[in-house]
């Protein structure tokens, strides 16, 4: 299901899009030495960094944060997996299915041009 079915939600996002990158500094690649130069005077690593809430998180925070996210992708991963799983085995199915339709038409099919042949002779 797209969110942009009418011309009018396309409008809305466009509007909210536009408000969004005005409201962030642009930055521009400088040429070749990938440095960052923008309208803003003060570098976004340079305020992450000097954050006092960075400084405050513990070593082990981050670190137990890290094994969360591991497992969350783990559990996603073998959901993933599964979904797949059933999907190939419903495929299975139907090409069984569909292969034994099909024996059954090329028989019946023969056997009407067996009849045809019957009473054209």
């Amino acid at each position: 299901m797209c969110c942009m079915r009418e011309g009018k939600s396309n409008s809305v996002m466009e509007t909210v899009t536009r408000r969004w990158l005005k409201s962030k500094p642009s930055y521009v690649f400088a040429g070749s030495t990938g440095e960052l130069t923008g309208t803003s005077s003060i570098h976004p690593l340079a305020v992450a960094q000097s954050s006092s809430h960075s400084h405050q998180r513990p070593f082990e925070d981050v670190t137990q944060k890290r094994e969360q996210r591991l497992m969350k992708n783990r559990e996603a991963a073998r959901e993933c997996r599964r979904k797949k799983k059933e999907y190939v085995k419903c495929l299975e199915n139907r090409v069984a299915v569909l292969e034994n339709q099909n024996k059954t038409l090329i028989e019946e099919l023969r056997a009407m041009k067996e009849i045809y042949r019957h009473k054209v002779d």
